[in-house]
């Protein structure tokens, strides 16, 4: 078993929360988006994101705009709906719960040492 497909299974698992997270403080587009999940170490190509923004969207927990731009074609800005703050609010509760639980097994002493 290779490491580094693990890893990968991991951060996908929580890329939609990284991603409504993101948008929880100000509607982004999808470059912005990237370097912020890349400045984390949530390392994501664009191939990835895209269909999961359209995902997100579909479900109604984002929407987005058209907007000009001074430097090349215009830009689609996401914006995250109240049904996705509402869902990462959620999502917030669920994965300080989640952390607290693999934090007691990860760290807990077996009766096996």
């Amino acid at each position: 078993m290779k490491i580094e497909n693990t890893k990968a299974q991991m951060r996908k698992g929580v890329l939609e929360y990284c991603i409504l997270s993101i948008l929880e403080h100000g509607d982004a587009y999808t470059s912005e988006i990237l370097e912020t999940l890349k400045a984390s170490e949530m390392i994501v190509v664009e191939g990835t994101i895209y269909p999961l923004l359209t995902r997100l969207k579909n479900a109604g927990l984002l929407s987005y705009r058209w907007e000009e731009s001074t430097s090349g074609p215009p830009r689609k800005y996401y914006v995250i709906t109240e049904n996705g703050a509402l869902f990462t609010k959620e999502l917030n509760t669920t994965w300080q719960n989640l952390v607290t639980a693999v934090n007691q097994i990860t760290t807990k002493k077996t009766n096996h040492e």
